[in-house]
């Protein structure tokens, strides 16, 4: 298994990967994103996100796609991890645990504070799986979300 940060030619796979983590999360219609889209935002002039790949024998098994925040307590950046999915077939085989044990370590190496990801309330496996590499979920802090014409209306004000 190989962890390597993505290139162009893997945004394909990547939207695929993308498009099979909005099914397993009960959303198949929702997305939105584009090849170019993507694309744009991992390789253009201005590269917005970032994305590594577990690959084994030449073939992408998953994804961890991320950004940077910034914790003004601390006075560093960290890292928002946004997508981490493993095709089914390849779960069990250590593909997850190495695409976090990278993004550790460019936390590590670069002196963030955190690396830190939202997980569904109902997602037992994985909140199992976070939990035994020492993840602990954040009590007290509730997420909130401006979107459609909520986004709009205050975008107006």
């Amino acid at each position: 298994m190989t962890i390597r940060e993505a290139r162009p030619a893997d945004v394909p796979v990547i939207l695929q990967l993308i498009h099979d983590l909005a099914l397993y999360e009960k959303e198949p219609d929702a997305v939105r994103n584009t090849a170019p889209s993507l694309e744009r935002a991992l390789f253009g002039d201005r590269p917005t996100i970032y994305a590594h790949v577990a690959e084994e024998q030449g073939a992408v098994q998953g994804f961890a796609l991320w950004f940077l925040n910034y914790s003004t307590w601390e006075g560093v950046n960290g890292i928002y991890l946004e997508d981490l999915y493993v095709r089914p077939e390849a779960r069990g085989a250590g593909h997850g645990t190495a695409l976090l044990a990278n993004l550790a370590r460019i936390a590590a190496d670069r002196g963030y504070a955190r690396v830190e990801w939202s997980v569904l309330d109902w997602n037992e496996p994985s909140i199992r799986f976070y939990e035994s590499l020492g993840a602990r979920p954040q009590s007290g802090w509730s997420t909130f979300r401006l979107t459609g014409s909520a986004l709009s209306d205050v975008a107006a004000l």
